[in-house]
Parts: C-alpha cells; sequence; structure tokens
C-alpha cells in the first residue's frame, strides 16, 4: 500500500514538475504575440521549486518585459512618420519590470555548479538588454513626475543610477559615464522625486549614499546641498540626534555655509546647552572669518542672556570691528548698554545716599551715552535701506527710551526725543 502511495506521490510531482517546465515554454512561446498572456503563464514557475531556481526562468520574465519595452518603444519612434504611436506608459511599464527578474537571474548564473565552475550562460543578453534601457529610465522618471507619480518617478530614477553599479557590469563598467553631468543629475532627481513622495525613509536612504560616493561637480546642485537635504529629512523623521550630527558634519564640511552654523547653534540654545553652543561659535568664527558679524553677535547675546557684561561688550564690539554695518551687533551692543544702564538706575533708586545716588547716576548716563551712537547709526542703516515700518519701530522705541531717560538724568535730550515722539505717532 505504502509503495503505490510512494509510486503515486512520485508521479504526481513529476507531473507538475512537467507541467512547471512546460509553462515556462508556453510563455516563451505566448511572448512572440500576446505579452500578457506571456506574463501570466510564467507567474507559476517563478514561485515552483522545480523551475524558480533555474536562471533561464527568470531570464525569460524579464526577456518577456524587454519586448513589452521594445515594441512600445518602436511604436514610438514611428509616431513621427505614422502619426500613430504605441503605449508610452506600456512601455515604461516593461522597462520597470524587466529590471529585477534580469538581476535574480544573472545572480542564479553566478552560482557555481557541481565542479565549482561558474558557467553564466544568461549573463551576455541580459547585460545587453539592460545596457539598451539604461537611458530610457531618465525618460520614464520625467513622464511619472509630470503625472505627479513621485514615488514612481523616484524608481526610474533611481534605477537608472544604479544599474551601471550592478554586478553583471563589473568588467564593462566604462560602458557608461558616471562622471558626466548628466549621471549627477539624475542621481539628485532620484534623491527629490523621493523627497517629494513624502517618503521620509527611502529619502534618508538615498541622500547617505549619494554623500558616500565621490562629489562630481555639476550646474544642478552643490555638495552642501545634499547635508542640507538630509538635515531637513531628519527633522521630518523628527530624529534629534541624528539632526544634530548631520549640522555638526555639515558645518565641519563648509564653514562657509549660511545653513548649518546657525542651525546648530539653534539646537545648542533649545537644548540649553549655552556653553557648548558658544565654544562652537569659537570653532565657526576661526572657520569663517567672513561671517564674524552674525556669528560673534551671536555669541554676544549668549553672554548677555547670562549677564555676563564684561564678556558681551567686547564680542559685540569685535563684530562691530569685522563689519562696521553689522546690524544686529550694533543693536545688540546699544540694548546692552542700555540694560546695564537700568540695572544702575534701578540700584540708584534704592539707596538713599546722596553721594553713591549722584555717582550711580552718573554711571548711568554714561552708559545711556554710550549706547546712543549704536542705536542711532542702526536707526540710520534701517532707514537708508528703506526697511519695513515694522523693523524700524522697535528701534525708535529704544532710542526714545534712551533720550527719555538721559533728559532726567540732566541730560538735555529733548531736541530728539520730540522728533522721536512725532515719528512714532506717525
Amino acid at each position: 500500500m505504502k509503495k503505490v502511495i510512494l509510486v503515486t506521490s512520485l508521479c504526481m510531482l513529476a507531473a507538475f514538475s512537467f507541467a512547471q517546465k512546460k509553462a515556462v515554454k508556453d510563455a516563451k512561446s505566448a511572448m512572440k504575440s500576446n505579452i500578457n498572456e506571456a506574463r501570466e503563464l510564467i507567474k507559476p514557475a517563478l514561485t515552483n521549486s522545480e523551475t524558480a531556481e533555474d536562471p533561464e526562468t527568470w531570464k525569460l520574465a524579464g526577456d518577456i518585459e524587454y519586448k513589452a519595452f521594445d515594441d512600445q518603444r518602436t511604436l514610438e519612434m514611428q509616431k513621427e512618420i505614422t502619426g500613430k504611436g504605441g503605449n508610452e506608459e506600456a512601455m515604461y511599464v516593461g522597462l520597470y519590470n524587466m529590471y529585477d527578474p534580469y538581476i535574480k537571474a544573472d545572480e542564479l548564473g553566478q552560482v557555481p555548479n557541481e565542479k565549482g565552475q561558474v558557467k553564466n550562460k544568461v549573463r551576455k543578453d541580459i547585460v545587453k538588454n539592460m545596457r539598451d534601457g539604461h537611458r530610457f529610465y531618465i525618460n520614464g522618471g520625467v513622464f511619472y513626475n509630470d503625472k505627479q507619480d513621485y514615488k514612481k518617478a523616484a524608481d526610474f530614477f533611481e534605477r537608472y543610477w544604479e544599474l551601471p553599479t550592478l554586478a553583471m557590469f563589473e568588467d564593462s563598467k566604462s560602458d557608461f559615464n558616471t562622471q558626466d553631468s548628466t549621471y549627477q543629475t539624475i542621481k539628485y532627481y532620484a534623491v527629490i522625486s523621493s523627497i517629494q513622495s513624502k517618503d521620509h525613509p527611502r529619502s534618508v536612504k538615498l541622500l547617505k549614499r549619494l554623500a558616500s560616493e565621490p562629489y562630481i561637480s555639476n550646474s544642478t546642485y552643490k555638495e552642501s546641498d545634499i547635508y542640507e537635504l538630509l538635515a531637513s529629512e531628519y527633522q521630518q523623521l523628527e530624529d534629534s540626534v541624528a539632526f544634530v550630527t548631520t549640522l555638526r558634519e555639515g558645518a565641519e564640511k563648509f564653514p562657509s555655509n549660511k545653513y548649518f552654523t546657525p542651525n546648530l547653534i539653534n539646537e545648542f540654545i533649545r537644548g540649553g546647552k549655552t556653553n557648548e553652543a558658544i565654544a562652537y561659535l569659537d570653532q565657526a568664527i576661526a572657520n569663517d572669518p567672513a561671517n564674524t558679524c552674525d556669528l560673534m553677535s551671536v555669541k554676544a547675546s549668549l553672554y548677555a542672556e547670562q549677564k555676563a557684561y564684561d564678556k558681551a561688550e567686547p564680542a559685540y564690539l569685535s563684530a562691530v570691528a569685522a563689519d562696521a554695518n553689522c546690524e544686529r551687533a550694533l543693536e545688540g551692543i546699544g540694548v546692552l548698554y542700555v540694560l546695564q544702564a537700568q540695572d544702575i538706575k534701578d540700584k540708584a533708586g534704592q539707596t538713599t545716599n546722596r553721594r553713591e545716588q549722584a555717582e550711580l547716576d552718573k554711571t548711568t548716563s554714561e552708559l545711556y551715552l554710550k549706547a546712543l551712537p549704536y542705536l542711532e547709526k542702526y536707526r540710520d542703516i534701517l532707514k537708508a535701506k528703506n526697511a519695513d515700518k515694522l523693523d524700524i519701530r522697535p528701534a525708535l522705541m529704544k532710542l526714545q527710551n534712551v533720550y527719555y531717560n538721559l533728559s532726567l538724568l540732566n541730560v538735555d535730550k529733548s531736541a530728539e526725543l520730540d522728533a522721536i515722539d512725532k515719528e512714532l505717532a506717525n
């Protein structure tokens, strides 16, 4: 009885195996006249153990898709002559679908035989077809980008990027000019399309890959753009650790870039790491002396927030020395002197010793007077560049405060105060 069952089972297995091999043969035959039928016929053979490990099975699956691509391409090329074209999207579907089966076929073809020998009989044809279709992945990406299907566009651009790196082209890399600007541009398009599709994990993966490859100068993007986009994607993912790490790397690689350092310092400040922010500012200033105005002003403001006026003042003065029209520093040092004057004024209001009060009033007056030239210049710069009234008004109010307090301290600034009052009233 057991023998009968075993024989029956073996017969069934043999029949099933034969059926799968026949499906491969039928698919190959159908490919000549009916692509969709061939696609359906090959599907079972891709999962059956008797045929799924045969490189020829996967090559045929790729060949079916390549023929779909090539047939429609031919019709598209005839459009100008006949006025009738093929199905452009069907062309790109075939192009896209041939990619994975061909890679699988080549991988299986590289498996050594029982003698340890590699005899890849499918590679030659696959390489020919993949190389032939390579440039059309750009067209496919543009096609789907125009349809605002950004995920599919990214798929096509990424395959254009990836194809020359496949193992099957190891001995023929020179067939692809991966150093030209077109190749660099398409790599960037893959990234941008992925970002537009809001697939942040994929975008991070592509950006990290782009950053790891040698940068070739081109007119589409700068190397620093890669790190800016990567930092932005980490923000979208709310990965603050990776965000700060990327900012650090970007700031070190591109010291003159205006994105990394300010954002990095902001992160330090937001995290309450003032000392770390100040230490990094010193490094940033050394790396980018041309940006001393902004960077030193930030450093000075951090000292000012800590009421470390003795450190804030020289920092602001250094910023002004680097750029006499440094708006942030002019306003900052003016406010710094006003804050100190206010502190001493409050102290003077609490003493009953007239001599001490007179000395404190004198110091207060001197600080207000020191603030004036900086605040006045700041106002003048804003007016000279026709700044918005909403920006000028706070500057005028700071000056109004100084003129008013000086008048109380017997320093005649009545004319200036009247003029400011009228200006603010308008």
